[in-house]
């Protein structure tokens, strides 16, 4: 690379700043400027760049996660040169505080608990439809967004399989279900639904555990509110059976006092 074209890729990228706490088993975080423009930015440690096994590994995780497109999964927008740091994966900017730093400070609440019941959830179901491999769930991989508190899972995607296995599945689950009752703690919640939905997902027993996603979904929803659900669509459909029968050539006619009585002529 020559010195005009260093000089351009410099420019572009500006006010890059290492975070510690978002750095991964192989890898360093960053978050920096491009263009102006807020990223995040995922590279090898220095003591691994060069080694053929790792340089295949980061390639690999960019072409599983290049493909994914998930509200709650941290995205991938590209792979390429960062002046000082070597090849990076990038992400748009999703800087915030994980879980775990919300337990430590007390600071977890009930639109935190919600959405680990509805968000983590669906994310969970996606990477089990996608056959993604990816770190245990844990409270450290899950990001709630500085601005809007949006839930984002991390180290998702390193790479893609034929098929999972139900021993996966459960693990996700039980993962699950240590998240959920950390953060019911945390929250000093006295939720006792919700209680016993985590202690199900972390039991000991595999066989013992909900089986797959939609089992653990139906347990989470709230079942009054699963209720007026319900009674509203018994309503509904009472209504479009009335309308049906109204409307039916098999429905007899009504009868009327000028057709009930016969008129005989008089003689």
């Amino acid at each position: 690379m020559d010195n005009t074209t260093l000089s351009a890729s410099s420019s572009k990228w500006t006010e890059i700043e290492h975070l510690p706490e978002w750095d991964e088993e192989f890898y360093h975080v960053y978050t920096a400027k491009k263009h102006g423009k807020w990223l995040m930015l995922k590279t090898l440690r220095p003591e691994l760049k060069g080694q053929e096994k790792f340089d295949r590994m980061i390639e690999k995780e960019f072409e599983v996660r290049y493909n994914l497109a998930h509200p709650h999964i941290i995205m991938i927008n590209d792979f390429e040169e960062v002046p000082g740091l070597g090849m990076c994966i990038i992400t748009d900017d999703v800087y915030g505080d994980s879980l775990a730093k919300l337990i430590r400070e007390g600071k977890v609440t009930e639109d935190h608990l919600f959405k680990i019941q509805h968000q983590l959830l669906d994310a969970l179901d996606y990477i089990q439809a996608k056959h993604l491999e990816h770190h245990p769930l844990s409270t450290s991989r899950i990001i709630f967004t500085e601005n809007i508190g949006n839930l984002k899972l991390i180290d998702v995607g390193f790479d893609q399989n034929t098929h999972i296995t139900p021993k996966d599945v459960s693990e996700d689950i039980k993962n699950y279900g240590e998240v959920l009752m950390a953060a019911l703690d945390a929250a000093g919640s006295t939720n006792q639904r919700l209680r016993r939905v985590a202690e199900k997902c972390m039991n000991s027993d595999p066989a013992r555990r909900y089986q797959d996603v939609n089992a653990l979904r139906l347990a989470l929803a709230d079942r009054k509110t699963n209720n007026i659900y319900l009674a509203i669509i018994a309503f509904l459909v009472a209504m479009i059976a009335l309308l049906l029968w109204l409307n039916s050539p098999y429905r007899p006619e009504p009868l009327h006092s000028s057709q009930s009585t016969e008129c005989v002529a008089p003689k």
